[in-house]
């Protein structure tokens, strides 16, 4: 009989994707179902896996014969081969899953509302602002603004309900804007609401076209609300704003805009009347006051009153981490709480600025010692914080309303 030839053989003997051995066509079938039952399903996904991996020299294919296994230089696919260099066995999987989680779970504990517990006072002061860092995230952590945001007012009812009208937000600058916009994003993304925020100071028509075409889809096929923040909305033109009028005519998206010009010179008189405009005032005294304190406590920082001497507190958590306590006068608390002229930016970071220059020549200068040998720390008075200042912060332009 004649010899067959080498391509009839090759078309009878098919090789195993799985275990690599080569078996007759018929049997291809059967044999592949079982080794996928055995050892297939704990396997990923080809797609999320595609890469090939060389079979590392003297390795050996968890139970395979001698014959079965490919040479040492051929290509292997490393989701399949658990034991060998390019995979990971299931308990090492496991095990590397499950560490990754844990530091998945640890990492939020460094993020911006943990920062202010770090470990040494430098540390608070470092890196972002403190008005930035400060930042309330829901409304009962929101201070001033009483006559808007009140207990009883009709826009705090819609916010707590999470019915949010279209909003143009106008007022001075920090008085509360952006820090409403992101209690009502936080309030959103809880509820299942799409958020996005585009500041038209570098946002072109062709980014508010993509939300808007994003927000179209979003509504149709899966029933979602966006809410749409155009910080510095005033900064559009004309034509810019008229983008917006028939989708929140229809309610494709829930435009709030925050502005410190007066929208009626500088908002469409069609995207005012679509809108509601919501008056900030400058935050009073009382409420600039609170805003410190709680600076402040989240600093660490000692509070020495009126008859409170250098080395005893009056009120305020030690700060513990630092290399010496750090004390501010309540007078100088309140100087700084009239002098930002109802501007909370303003206000933080001149005492975040005040905090910073005496600590640092705390560092450079020796401290004073009281009768047991211990430093009796920095103090930070009324001339430090007028000194970072230097002038009281009063608004002013010469062609606007201030």
């Amino acid at each position: 009989p004649m010899e067959p030839t080498e391509g009839a053989e090759e078309e009878r003997l098919v090789q195993c994707p799985v275990c690599l051995r080569e078996l007759p066509g018929a049997d291809i079938n059967p044999h592949l179902d079982r080794c996928l039952q055995a050892g297939g399903a704990e396997a990923e996904p080809p797609s999320k896996r595609p890469r090939l991996a060389a079979a590392p020299p003297g390795s050996q294919a968890g139970g395979q014969p001698e014959e079965a296994r490919p040479a040492a230089g051929s290509p292997v696919f490393s989701l399949f081969h658990k034991g060998r260099g390019g995979g990971l066995s299931s308990a090492d999987a496991g095990g590397r899953s499950g560490a990754g989680r844990d530091e998945a779970a640890v990492q939020p504990g460094h993020g911006c509302a943990a920062a202010l517990c770090g470990d040494s006072l430098a540390q608070k002061l470092e890196g972002k602002p403190l008005a930035e860092r400060l930042r309330p995230d829901t409304l009962g952590d929101y201070v001033g603004q009483e006559r808007v945001l009140g207990a009883q007012t009709l826009l705090r009812a819609l916010l707590e309900s999470h019915e949010i009208p279209s909003l143009i937000l106008w007022g001075p600058p920090g008085c509360g804007k952006t820090t409403l916009a992101h209690i009502i994003a936080n309030s959103s993304k809880k509820n299942g609401m799409r958020f996005v925020t585009l500041s038209a100071t570098s946002a072109k028509t062709n980014d508010v076209r993509d939300v808007i075409s994003q927000a179209q889809n979003e509504k149709r096929l899966f029933k979602r609300k966006t809410i749409l923040f155009i910080d510095e909305i005033h900064r559009f033109n004309k034509s810019q704003q008229d983008t917006f009028l028939p989708h929140v005519e229809c309610g494709t998206v829930t435009l709030i805009g925050a502005t410190t010009e007066n929208p009626s010179f500088q908002v469409n008189a069609a995207l005012l009347s679509r809108c509601r405009v919501i008056v900030l005032e400058k935050l009073s005294v009382e409420a600039m006051e609170a805003i410190l304190m709680r600076a402040v406590r989240s600093l660490g920082l000692q509070v020495l009153g009126q008859g409170d001497q250098h080395g005893t507190p009056a009120t305020g958590s030690s700060s513990k981490s630092s290399e010496f306590p750090v004390y501010i006068e309540e007078k100088a608390l309140n100087t700084l709480a009239y002098l930002c002229d109802g501007d909370a930016r303003t206000g933080l970071n001149g005492l975040q600025l005040a905090v910073q220059a005496r600590v640092a020549a705390g560092r450079t200068t020796p401290l004073n010692t009281t009768k047991g040998g211990a430093a009796e720390g920095v103090l930070v008075t009324e001339e430090h914080v007028k000194e970072g200042l230097q002038r009281s912060h009063i608004l002013y332009d010469r062609a606007g309303e201030q």
